[in-house]
C-alpha cells in the first residue's frame, strides 16, 4: 500500500542548514534509501568527509560547491551531482545559498558519513 509522507522530520544541524528528510532512517525506518530537502545560507559549509553511501544531490536553486580531491564543483541551479561511497568530498554553498535535494543510497546515517572532525 502506498505510504503518504504528510510531513518531513527536520533534523536539526549547526551553521543555518535545514534537513527534511522524506525518506530515511529517522523519518520511514528505511535503510535502502534517504531522500531530504535541504536548504543552507550563504557560505555555508561542513567538515569534509568520506561517507559510505553514494549520494545524488538534485539543485533547486543556487549554487551547491564540491569540493573533491580533483579540485571543485560549482553545481547550479537545474544541475545535479553524483558522488560514489569513499570519495572524500565536502559540500559548501555560494554567495546565494542553496537548496537541493539529496538522495543517499542506503540511507544516511551519522554512522556512515565519515566526517572529518577538524574540519580539513
Amino acid at each position: 500500500m502506498p505510504q503518504l509522507i504528510t510531513t518531513p522530520t527536520t533534523i536539526p544541524v549547526p551553521g543555518g542548514k535545514v534537513i527534511d528528510e522524506h525518506v530515511g532512517r529517522v523519518t520511514t525506518g528505511t535503510d535502502a534509501v534517504s531522500v531530504a530537502h535541504m536548504k543552507a545560507p550563504a557560505g555555508w559549509s561542513e567538515p569534509f568527509q568520506t561517507p559510505q553511501f553514494d549520494e545524488i544531490t538534485l539543485v533547486l536553486a543556487g549554487t551547491v560547491l564540491l569540493d573533491h580531491d580533483g579540485g571543485q564543483l560549482r553545481v547550479e541551479a537545474g544541475q545535479s551531482v553524483i558522488t560514489k561511497a569513499g570519495e572524500r568530498i565536502r559540500y559548501s554553498t555560494g554567495e546565494d545559498g542553496a537548496e537541493y535535494v539529496a538522495v543517499c543510497l542506503p540511507a544516511f546515517s551519522p554512522e556512515t558519513v565519515g566526517r572529518e572532525e577538524d574540519g580539513e
